[in-house]
């Protein structure tokens, strides 16, 4: 077909949409502009007057439905004010996008039979102008999907674009068999495609009187078989036990004060029994499952660090801790005017580094995991010792650990099977740092023949709901453990759930590695498991 026949009619339909817009502009009672400023002032005046006169309310313990003349005048005019700019925004937003669409559908559509046929998986010629738009800089690329109105060919354009710009080729990277919807403004901006990770299963790991099959996503060869058989020398000795001691997430953000007096004038204020209540109340109107549980202040001159910890239902909490505090901020102003806000975070939370803070105190779920394996399962399943496996932890474990420094790691590798499962499961990935803090505990019992296992992980920072955990893939991993979603009779309970899981599988993992070390089977296991022979250079070429 003529693609410039086709233009011109967009551009005569975009000219006439132009005039029809003047002459309404031009008819209206007063100029776009000065409506616009009007209703603008209206909305922020009566917000701020509304704001105050609540907040003046709860503190004299007012009911909100008591309304003055003059608040409801107020409401009205906020009603008002919200109903216009919805209309002139949204529908304008609207217009807009339906016109650019339309207008791009017409430039790049070639004829009338192609335009019939299903998107090809390749960038095909009618997408040869965005790619060079994109390369060239004249569309950003961050713009693609709001342009295109869909994010798989956003994606495979986006993708095409970068390897033009680099001189890279990005075979291997697949594109095609995504969701990208399901991933547009919330977990990954600008995609190009998806990392595959293979999923394996280690189980049934016997935990509390039921079995779960623990997904497992890694690329490192022998983990998965190893938490198996830990799991197998569980299950075989009756299986463990957990136990969950904490559950709060904590945020602390950072205040400064002209000197150190009034830092700790705040710090007196907050660790004041009678105060905690009122500022309990207004944490917790952030969210339904936010519940304020403590605050713990700390003093550094006239810096001073409120690190606040709340109960976060079935999600992991972050954002619902950091509203709350957000609100706790606002109300501390009115007393504490001086009061400069540096960071919402400080780092005393501590999220996504190694802490002591963490290590003491806890952060998300703390468990305990223990159990006893008998002696004939040690030297049958596991081809050691229980005499061997206490010497080894000590050595290793503990005072291996003690004299390298470490903070929070003294275990195995707890690690490897936190970040498994959290990949599979959709957690963060990067509080693999605090969730592995965990101290590994071997001693003989019953006579010194069946040894008695634990492991203490005080920050396991876990959610169902939220982030990554809504992903197709990651939902499965969820659903297999009986933790997907939300639980709607008792809130909290899968996360939870999933916490005590996570502990378990690591009890499993810590008794398979470090019974491989002590009967000197390492080295062999990854030998025969953790090595490829395909030559995989000539994929990435």
């Amino acid at each position: 077909m003529d693609v410039r026949r086709r233009l011109t009619t967009t551009g005569e339909h975009l000219k006439t949409q132009k005039l029809s817009n003047h002459h309404h502009h031009r008819d209206s009672f007063l100029p776009l502009y000065l409506t616009n400023a009007v209703f603008f002032g209206l909305f922020f005046s009566v917000s701020y007057f509304l704001l105050h006169r609540w907040r003046d309310k709860i503190r004299t313990s007012t009911p909100l439905h008591v309304v003055t003349a003059s608040e409801s005048a107020a409401i009205l005019s906020l009603l008002a004010s919200i109903l216009y700019l919805l209309r002139f925004f949204g529908i304008a937003s609207t217009r807009a996008a339906t016109l650019n669409h339309k207008l791009h559908s017409d430039e790049i559509e070639i004829n009338e039979e192609e335009s019939t046929l299903p998107l090809p998986k390749k960038i095909v010629l009618e997408d040869e102008d965005i790619v060079n738009s994109v390369v060239s800089g004249s569309i950003p690329s961050y713009s693609l999907e709001s342009r295109l109105v869909d994010c798989r060919k956003a994606a495979a354009i986006r993708r095409e674009a970068v390897q033009r710009m680099t001189g890279r080729s990005l075979e291997g990277l697949p594109v095609e068999g995504f969701d990208y919807e399901s991933i547009l403004g919330q977990c990954c901006e600008m995609p190009i495609g998806f990392v595959q990770i293979p999923v394996g299963v280690a189980g049934p790991l016997l935990l509390d009187g039921k079995e779960y099959t623990v997904p497992m996503a890694t690329t490192e060869g022998c983990l998965v078989a190893s938490t198996n058989r830990g799991c197998k020398a569980i299950q075989a000795s009756g299986g463990a036990s957990a136990v969950l001691l904490r559950d709060g997430m904590t945020r602390a953000p950072v205040v400064r004060f002209a000197n150190a007096i009034r830092a700790s004038q705040l710090k007196f204020y907050l660790e004041d029994p009678l105060n905690f209540d009122t500022i309990a109340i207004t944490f917790n109107k952030s969210s339904r499952f936010a519940r304020l549980q403590s605050i713990q202040p700390a003093i550094a001159g006239k810096n001073l660090y409120i690190r606040f910890r709340c109960s976060t239902g079935d999600a992991m909490g972050m954002n619902m801790v950091s509203k709350g505090v957000q609100n706790v901020l606002d109300f501390l102003h009115s007393d504490f005017p001086d009061m400069d806000v540096i960071g919402i975070s400080g780092n005393f939370c501590s999220d996504k580094k190694a802490a002591a803070v963490n290590w003491v105190e806890g952060r998300g779920k703390s468990v305990v995991c223990e159990a006893i394996i008998k002696e004939e399962v040690v030297k049958k399943v596991l081809k050691t010792t229980v005499e061997a496996l206490v010497e080894l932890n000590m050595l290793k474990n503990l005072t291996g650990s003690a004299i390298a420094g470490s903070l929070g790691g003294f275990n195995a590798h707890a690690s490897n099977i936190v970040s498994a499962i959290y990949i599979a499961t959709g957690q963060d990935p990067a509080q693999n740092v605090e969730s592995s803090h965990c101290i590994t505990m071997m001693e003989a019992v019953n006579n010194g023949k069946d040894l008695h296992i634990s492991v203490t992980m005080p920050s396991i920072e876990v959610g169902t709901v939220g982030g990554g955990t809504q992903l197709a893939s990651q939902s499965a991993c969820l659903n297999l453990l009986g933790v997907k979603g939300a639980n709607n009779e008792s809130p909290g309970a899968n996360s939870r759930l999933l916490a005590t899981i996570v502990a378990g599988s690591v009890l499993a993992g810590e008794l398979s590695l470090m019974s491989a070390i002590a009967a000197g089977q390492l080295v062999n296991s990854h030998m025969k498991y953790n090595r490829s022979n395909k030559d995989t250079s000539k994929i990435v070429s």
